[in-house]
């Protein structure tokens, strides 16, 4: 049996909502984000699950907590799964960044693995340090399936590590929206994406909402 990497980016916030830069600042789901968590664990509550970790952020912690009711299981927070922490864009507007900081917004733009927000985290430091949660989730666990509750930035950053895509190209290569779940399972040929993005977890009403 294979290693099953399940990752579910948390639901909707007022600023997944807005599209406002959300990294290290700790909003609570909205009640349609809890309402997305709730589907989820509907639905997935009955795969055999071997573990469930979760960045300890509010609004991932009350994402996996539904499915963790449901199964029975303990979740695993990690500091490695936060968010990127976007320093002095936290809370701003991509145009309020723009116009604030458009020098480091630029570079941003052109290589955000390198180049980090206005005093916050660059890409390889983020993905550097989600990669020591997936190497103890490997250690821990040869087969069987594993949720993983994290953030876009994240996720997208985990993604391109596992699938070998260079990880400056997150942002422009991989689309992550709130709610949805991606599955990468390891095999005899390493880590394939056979899952992303996938909300169909999700009733109508939340799935068409718009938001970031």
């Amino acid at each position: 049996m294979s290693l099953n990497l399940y990752f579910l980016r948390h639901g909707e916030t007022e600023s997944s909502q807005t599209g406002t830069y959300c990294g290290l600042s700790d909003p609570e789901l909205t009640a349609e984000g809890m309402a997305m968590a709730q589907a989820f664990a509907d639905k997935y509550q009955h795969l055999p699950w071997q573990a469930i970790y979760a960045s300890p952020l509010r609004r991932t912690v009350a994402t996996a907590t539904p499915i963790c009711k449901a199964t029975g299981l303990t979740m695993e927070q990690r500091d490695g799964l936060k968010e990127m922490y976007f320093g002095e864009w936290e809370g701003q507007t991509h145009e309020e960044v723009e116009r604030r900081y458009r020098k480091d917004y630029v570079r941003w733009l052109a290589e955000p693995a390198w180049n980090p927000p206005t005093g916050g985290e660059t890409g390889v430091q983020v993905a550097s340090r989600a990669a020591l949660v997936i190497a103890e989730i490997e250690a821990n666990h040869s087969s069987g399936n594993v949720l993983i509750v994290s953030h876009k930035t994240t996720i997208r950053l985990i993604l391109c590590n596992l699938l070998g895509i260079d990880s400056g190209r997150y942002r422009d290569r991989i689309e992550l929206p709130v709610a949805s779940l991606s599955l990468v399972r390891f095999d005899q040929h390493g880590p394939m994406l056979a899952k992303h993005g996938d909300r169909s977890h999700l009733p109508d009403e939340l799935d068409s909402r718009p938001g970031t």
